[in-house]
């Protein structure tokens, strides 16, 4: 785990950088899941101020939906998450449950 904290850090000027130029652009990156036709893809995107991307923030999380009935249009599905201590949570009693089994 330390090797990969001190490798990760060496990451932290490219992202700034990278961040600054979107700025300039007027947009944001955003790390995002797609769905289509069976195909799951999970990666950053880029983002302008029109996408509903754009003003998450914290553990907020949104859902587009695209449908036969929302093809210009997508249903939005927006709220909070969960959190990194209830994410935390879940995650160590998932551990406790396996550890007991």
């Amino acid at each position: 785990m330390e090797v990969f904290m001190e490798k990760v850090t060496e990451l932290n000027p490219v992202f700034e950088a990278r961040r600054q130029k979107l700025e300039k652009e007027g947009k944001r990156l955003r790390y995002a899941a797609r769905l289509s036709e069976g195909k799951a893809q999970v990666g950053l995107i880029e983002v302008g101020k029109t996408h509903p991307f754009y003003d998450l923030e914290g553990s907020n999380n949104i859902i587009l939906i695209w449908s036969e009935n929302y093809n210009e249009h997508p249903m939005q599905v927006k709220g909070y998450g969960a959190g990194a201590e209830v994410t935390a949570a879940g995650v160590f009693a998932d551990i406790i449950k396996v550890a007991n089994v």
